[in-house]
């Protein structure tokens, strides 16, 4: 489906995959150089489900430089400065009609989860998609109307983020959808799991490849 025209916008916020910069709470047990590694892969897996639906037009919102983990057929826009909750508003400023938002933390995302919210009637009688996190946050947020002033003032990084997001939503009388709940990768044992759930995975590879001395992943589960 690479290159299929649909009526949103894709947009994928992320951070260059930069040893020191990104998935800081995965060291220890993997060394700054790996953590990037696994942050590249799960960037790259991230944007190849995002290539392989429909979509209007796509776009990677980063912060930092493109690199060669990029592939053809994004539009990149530099991530605005301020808090989360600020560079989440600036990047839906930039949009105009439906655009859905996702992140870099899921590597498992497969065009099947992005379906329900990519449809041809998926904005029917719905103003809003809500995608939860386990951990309490969120993984895509998607507005038909894009509306920059629903994001700042929402605490991120909290394990009320998600509720507090999806309330801002409905307390501004959206009617919101909601996608699957997946988990994100923070930590070793987030890692293991979600390299469980996508074996075949750019992001399963490199942690079987990163795997310090001594640390296992097996069933899912990290081990010593």
């Amino acid at each position: 489906m690479t290159g299929t025209p649909g009526v949103t916008t894709l947009l994928v916020i992320a951070k260059q995959p930069v040893p020191g910069r990104v998935k800081t709470r995965l060291t220890p047990p993997y060394t700054p150089r790996q953590a990037a590694a696994l942050a590249e892969a799960a960037l790259a897996d991230t944007l190849d489900a995002v290539l392989r639906v429909p979509a209007r037009r796509r776009v990677l919102v980063l912060d930092g430089a493109p690199g060669p983990w990029l592939p053809p057929g994004f539009d990149v826009v530099p991530q605005a400065p301020g808090g989360l909750d600020e560079r989440l508003a600036a990047a839906f400023a930039g949009c105009a009609g439906p655009t859905l938002l996702v992140g870099m933390d899921t590597p498992q995302l497969t065009p099947a989860l992005l379906e329900p919210a990519l449809r041809p009637d998926a904005w029917l009688g719905c103003d809003a998609w809500f995608g939860p996190a386990e951990d309490g946050g969120f993984w895509a947020v998607g507005l038909a109307e894009p509306d920059p002033s629903l994001f700042p003032g929402v605490p991120m990084s909290t394990d009320r983020t998600g509720a507090i997001q999806r309330r801002r939503l409905t307390d501004a009388g959206l009617r919101v959808r909601d996608l699957p709940a997946l988990r994100d990768v923070d930590t070793a044992a987030d890692a293991a799991e979600v390299a469980a759930l996508a074996p075949g995975s750019r992001f399963a590879a490199t942690l079987r490849a990163c795997a310090p001395a001594g640390l296992a992943v097996t069933g899912g589960t990290v081990a010593r």
